[in-house]
């Protein structure tokens, strides 16, 4: 089964608890909270208060991401606010395996995040102990780039290793996901598709282009 996680980093913000709300009633599978430092990605976004917000408002999977220097500074703060998984980048950490840990201690899903340029191998060592890896496939910063195909492959490699392991480890993609990108991803091995732009526009309501990229999968995969 595949599912989505529609990033707020898109959502008009002026109306951010109405469209958390419409994508729980879209049947979306989880809501992705793209948190910034400005330092380990160029941009300044969001923190544990509007995950707390969040939380009050819809009883979806809340999935933090922390493009963040020294995650570890955060994790009991978002946790406190109802995380329900944060994902941190191995650049980020000076003690990867760590971090991962105090995050298990929590009582939070552990997810691990792997940039364009960064190789699998950077994670290897951590997969017993991760709930969930995310693939990028945009540079982290900002909503709307371009989807980076040469990183499909990344995600088929990071399959393989998957299962030669036995590791029932979802796969996430974000980054540049739409109606074309989505089937391709899909195909890959992702199981997990973070939606931003796609979800998130003028062109259709939330429950639209959820369906729609739901349809998109459905038809490629027929």
């Amino acid at each position: 089964m595949i599912l989505i996680e529609p990033s707020i980093l898109s959502a008009d913000l002026l109306r951010l608890g109405e469209q958390a709300k419409e994508a729980e009633n879209a049947k979306a599978d989880g809501l992705q909270i793209d948190v910034m430092d400005g330092e380990f990605a160029p941009n300044i976004t969001f923190g544990p208060d509007l995950v707390r917000a969040l939380r009050s408002v819809v009883k979806l999977k809340l999935d933090v991401h922390l493009m963040i220097n020294e995650p570890e500074r955060f994790l009991i703060p978002f946790a406190d606010a109802g995380a329900d998984r944060i994902i941190i980048h191995e650049e980020a950490c000076t003690h990867f395996y760590r971090v991962l840990q105090s995050i298990k201690s929590l009582d939070v899903e552990a997810g691990v995040a792997v940039n364009p340029g960064t190789p699998l191998e950077a994670i290897h060592e951590v997969l017993d102990l991760v709930d969930f890896v995310q693939v990028m496939t945009v540079s982290p910063g900002f909503s709307g780039q371009h989807f980076i195909e040469s990183q499909l492959d990344k995600v088929k490699r990071l399959r393989q290793t998957l299962d030669e392991h036995k590791l029932q480890i979802p796969i996430g993609v974000d980054g540049g996901i739409h109606l074309e990108t989505a089937p391709l991803a899909v195909a890959a091995g992702a199981t997990v598709l973070v939606g931003g732009s796609s979800i998130f526009n003028d062109t259709g309501s939330v429950a639209e282009n959820i369906a729609a990229l739901r349809a998109s999968i459905t038809k490629k995969q027929g």
